[in-house]
C-alpha cells in the first residue's frame, strides 16, 4: 500500500516530537536547537515550519511525547511486577528510583530533567511543564489509594528530588546508593500491600 502524503507528513512530525523530546531531557529546555533537533530527526532546517509554529510549540509537543514514553516505562514494568504480587506504588518507587533511570536521563522522566527550569520558560511551555508534574502526581495518587491526598506530593517531590540529586552526584556507587536509600524509605512509609 503505497503512504499518502499526509502519513508521510505525519511520520516526519513523529520523527521530530521523538528527537526533540530526547533532546529536552538531555539537554534541557534551552538546549534545544531547532537545527540540532531537525538534524537528529533526519531533516533539513527548512522542513521544521512546515511542521510546527514556533520553538516552543515543538517542546511542548517534546514535552508531552516525553512524558508519555517515560509512563509508558513505568507502567510496562507495574504490569510486569504486579503478576508477581508487588504493590503498584513498590513498582513506581523502584522503577523510578532504579539504577537504570539514573543512568538515562535522555529516556526518562521529563520532570526529574527539567523541572529546576521549568518557572523559567514562556507560558506556553510552562503551562505544559505545569500539566506534566500534574500527571506525575497524579500517577503516584492512583498508586496510593488510602494516603491522604498531600501524600502523593510530598511522594512525588521526593522521587523527583532524589533522582536529581543522584545524577548531580553521579552515576556511580553514592549515587545509587542514595537512591536505594529513598527507595527503601519510601517503600517502608507508604506501601500499604
Amino acid at each position: 500500500m503505497a503512504r499518502t502524503p499526509n502519513s508521510r507528513k505525519e511520520e516526519t512530525h513523529e520523527r521530530i516530537v521523538d528527537a526533540a523530546a530526547r533532546a529536552i531531557r538531555r539537554h534541557g529546555y534551552a538546549g534545544v536547537g531547532v537545527a540540532d533537533v531537525m538534524k537528529e530527526a533526519g531533516l533539513t532546517h527548512g522542513g521544521f515550519y512546515a511542521h510546527f509554529d514556533s520553538r516552543d510549540a515543538l517542546i511542548v509537543e517534546a514535552l508531552e511525547r516525553a512524558g508519555q514514553q517515560s509512563m509508558h516505562a513505568v507502567v510496562s514494568a507495574a504490569q510486569a511486577r504486579a503478576a508477581k504480587g508487588v504493590s503498584a506504588f513498590r513498582t513506581l518507587v523502584e522503577a523510578y528510583l532504579a539504577d537504570r533511570h539514573l543512568a538515562s536521563m535522555d529516556t526518562g522522566c521529563p520532570v526529574a530533567a527539567l523541572g529546576c527550569d521549568m518557572p523559567r520558560q514562556s507560558p506556553a511551555v510552562r503551562e505544559a511543564s505545569a500539566l506534566r508534574v500534574r500527571r506525575l502526581v497524579d500517577g503516584v495518587r492512583s498508586t496510593l489509594p488510602h494516603a491522604p491526598r498531600s501524600a502523593a506530593g510530598v511522594v512525588a517531590a521526593t522521587l523527583v528530588g532524589t533522582l536529581q540529586l543522584a545524577r548531580a552526584i553521579g552515576d556511580n556507587a553514592e549515587g545509587r546508593a542514595l537512591l536505594s536509600a529513598a527507595r527503601k524509605s519510601l517503600v517502608q512509609q507508604y506501601d500499604t500491600a
